[in-house]
């Protein structure tokens, strides 16, 4: 016997309102934090954010986790500027694991909120209907480890999106999981240095340089991961045409 209409509607709203509260808040940050999660900002404080983390270092650990968490989950501006602040604020180490921790427990929330709301019922519509969206998420399923990884380490790709495409796709949840906190390390290891050196570069009034990781040394070894990632579709694809 089916619930009733009501209580059906009901379990949708329950179902969907964490995504809803998401989108809401991320269309409001979008709007009013544009300007305060800034370089310009982080320079007016950075003396009592050092001061704070001398005085309460589990405190300021759990202060800088929590927002970091909070701007991915909610796709806030400044999560780049958050991982710079973990090697500001922490060091290369531990500050790495504080920004990969962090950022993939955000992400994680975000994944499970979107796939509640929408991902699970959407991917069954897809396969329902056929055609061409059907058949690209078929073939993305046969290799899911090796896109989600690409996502993960091809600087191009969002990390918002990132996020939310595996969800629509019903991923599995520790698919997921393990490729964004191993796909996301090689680009928080290079941002977690840059921010090591952000006290001097704030200092004289200058902002750093963000374009590092497409320089070659850095570059290279992500696309050449990249490229690995990418080997077993090839290779699937190879077998296929023959």
């Amino acid at each position: 016997m089916e619930p009733p209409l009501q209580t059906r509607r009901s379990a949708d709203l329950l179902r969907r309102l964490p995504i809803l509260v998401i989108l809401l808040v991320a269309a409001g940050g979008a709007v009013l934090l544009h300007d305060r999660l800034s370089f310009e900002a982080l320079a007016q404080h950075r003396e009592a954010l050092l001061a704070f983390r001398d005085a309460h270092y589990g405190a300021s650990v759990l202060a800088f986790l929590a927002a970091y968490v909070a701007v991915v989950t909610f796709s806030l501006p400044g999560s780049l500027l958050c991982t710079l602040t973990g090697g500001f604020l922490f060091g290369l180490f531990p500050g790495v694991l504080y920004n990969v921790a962090a950022a993939s427990v955000g992400a994680v929330l975000l994944f499970l909120a979107a796939r509640a709301g929408f991902g699970a019922r959407l991917s069954q519509r897809i396969e329902a209907q056929g055609g061409a969206v059907a058949r690209l998420q078929a073939g993305i399923r046969e290799s899911e480890w090796s896109v989600l990884f690409l996502m993960r380490l091809v600087p191009v790709v969002p990390f918002f999106v990132a996020n939310l495409l595996p969800a629509f796709l019903n991923v599995p949840l520790h698919r997921f999981a393990v490729t964004t906190v191993l796909g996301i390390l090689p680009g928080a290891l290079v941002y977690t240095s840059v921010g090591t050196g952000l006290g001097a570069v704030l200092a004289r009034g200058e902002a750093p340089d963000l374009g590092i990781i497409f320089t070659p040394q850095v570059l290279g070894p992500l696309l050449g991961l990249a490229a690995l990632s990418a080997l077993p579709i090839v290779l699937k694809l190879a077998r296929k045409g023959r």
